[in-house]
């Protein structure tokens, strides 16, 4: 996809960060493993650190903002809208809770984090003068977002009824999954854990970043100090593999396959 600067349409996956206790080890590991580049910003924002993959905005990194216990680290994905207040009404009708209530941030635009009604924590973005990343479906950039969760018909209801989503049924027998649509384009997925994920799996959205070689990239992570949750497989949609970083953050890696 080409350079995208403008705002995301409402229910769009539009950026995502991760709260670390260390963004320096942070940005040891993500940048040689996706060939990414760093801005660190001022006082002002905490010294929160952007990602660039060739001068194009990807994710962003920070450390904890005061002393008090923090959750383990993951990747907070952000869902784009043109109305927070709006929105953070929404989610409350249709049963979520709000974790941090809706701020401005600076002039960049307006944030808030949630959970839905099976659990999973994400984040909704108002822009200003951020509009989100800046490239996707391209290596080194997030390709897909997926929530999965125990509850899928349950979630499933939840976001269509916030981001008044389109919803095509992928299921399966014995795999539950939706594709959800914004403007007849597929921008998110919502699964349902199989019986073999055990119930205490917790419900999350995972990103899914693009891979030239899915093989290489998860030897990378090894090589890099994160772990390798489930090796590099075919998939109908490219070679995909779940990995862990070196705070224990879970993402995914998507490639070619070796036919394609």
């Amino acid at each position: 996809m080409t350079t995208h600067r403008e705002a995301w349409p409402t229910g769009t996956p539009a950026w995502a960060d991760l709260t670390v206790p260390d963004v320096v080890a942070a940005r040891a590991f993500y940048g040689p493993l996706f060939g990414w580049e760093f801005e660190v910003g001022g006082p002002e924002v905490g010294a929160y650190t952007q990602a660039f993959a060739d001068g194009r905005r990807v994710v962003g990194f920070g450390e904890p903002m005061s002393e008090e216990p923090t959750p383990p680290p993951a990747w907070c994905v952000y869902l784009a809208t043109q109305d927070l207040a709006a929105t953070a009404d929404a989610i409350a009708e249709a049963g979520g809770k709000q974790l941090v209530a809706p701020m401005p941030v600076l002039d960049l635009g307006r944030m808030g984090i949630f959970v839905d009604t099976a659990g999973a924590v994400f984040g909704v973005w108002q822009p200003g003068a951020h509009t989100g990343w800046d490239v996707v479906e391209e290596p080194g950039s997030v390709v897909w977002s997926e929530v999965m969760v125990h509850d899928q018909p349950g979630a499933v209801a939840f976001y269509e009824r916030v981001f008044a989503y389109d919803v095509e049924d992928l299921s399966a027998p014995g795999f539950a999954y939706a594709s959800v649509s914004v403007g007849g384009a597929p921008v998110a997925g919502v699964g349902g854990y199989g019986a073999q994920a055990g119930a205490d799996a917790p419900a999350a959205w995972t990103l899914y970043f693009g891979v030239a070689d899915a093989d290489a990239s998860a030897a990378h992570v090894t090589e890099l100090g994160g772990t390798v949750v489930s090796p590099p497989t075919d998939s109908a949609f490219g070679r995909m593999a779940i990995v862990a970083g070196p705070f224990g953050e879970v993402f995914a890696l998507m490639g070619p396959t070796a036919d394609a």
